[in-house]
């Protein structure tokens, strides 16, 4: 039986039963290694897929490539913080410009 979203496009990891592997081992069985490595492979392969799949392929890959994200935040938290100046507190801080919440130390305020 195919699993359709409230849209009505299939998608293809409804279908999947905990023990399918179809689309790929579970991230959360994958060796820290093999994680990153499909995480890049997932993101190199991106528009790709966006590009020239079929809409249950793309919405398979979409599912995968998020699964693994997941699972890579929730393995390397500090490697998928974001950098600071890339955050509208950090680039205040760095611009020396007040920061609700914080004094201009850094410091809890």
């Amino acid at each position: 039986m195919h699993a359709r979203s409230a849209d009505g496009a299939h998608s293809a990891m409804a279908d999947a039963s905990p023990t399918d592997r179809s689309h790929g081992i579970p991230p959360s069985e994958l060796a820290d290694d093999d994680l990153r490595r499909e995480v890049t492979r997932l993101h190199e392969t991106r528009h790709e897929a966006m590009r020239g799949a079929s809409e249950s392929a793309f919405e398979a890959h979409t599912q995968r490539m998020l699964a693994l994200e997941r699972e890579y935040i929730r393995r390397f938290p500090e490697d998928s913080a974001p950098d600071p100046l890339r955050t509208r507190a950090g680039a205040r801080e760095d611009a020396g410009q007040p920061v609700p919440g914080r004094d201009l130390e850094g410091s809890p305020g």
